[in-house]
């Protein structure tokens, strides 16, 4: 199982590189993991929507010259579906049973995913309805996979 998570914007908090590492490191007993940046996009901090769309479009590029024929793509996304780790964990090793061998989650910048990333998603998931930063959603994803690995293979993990 190959799994990707290409995000935007380079990872600066050492203390959320650790934890991303430390898990990387768990997961290396289930699955091949490669976590990918792609540069976000430099903006002033007021924009006009035209402005905003730009800079989306712009990252959105960036995200799918990463993404490849085959791949399975995941976008987080506010809208996207709920689901609990257990859920997670079938829907992963749903798509293992039936042949994919690449995941690629995508999270987006601080604006968010493009509509052609969204677009190219074979499904979108959330984590729910609050906004959160998105160098700290590549930690709790990358615990998630971990922990729907441990799910699926039957360890224990706590609770």
């Amino acid at each position: 199982m190959n799994i990707s998570i290409i995000s935007v914007g380079k990872l600066k908090e050492k203390y959320l590189k650790m934890g991303i590492d430390e898990y990387v490191k768990r997961l290396g007993a289930y699955a091949k993991i490669d976590i990918i940046e792609v540069p976000d996009e430099k903006a002033p901090e007021q924009l006009s929507q035209a402005e905003m769309e730009i800079v989306k479009q712009k990252e959105g590029e960036r995200i799918l010259a990463k993404v490849s024929d085959g791949m399975h793509v995941i976008a987080l996304a506010i809208d996207g579906k709920m689901k609990s780790s257990e859920e997670l964990a079938a829907g992963l090793e749903s798509l293992m049973t039936y042949g994919t061998s690449k995941i690629t989650f995508v999270i987006g910048g601080s604006l968010g995913l493009h509509e052609d990333v969204l677009k190219r998603a074979d499904e979108k998931l959330s984590f729910g309805r609050m906004t959160l930063p998105h160098q700290l959603m590549k930690l709790v994803l990358v615990e998630q996979i971990y922990r729907s690995f441990r799910i699926i293979k039957g360890e224990p993990y706590h609770k």
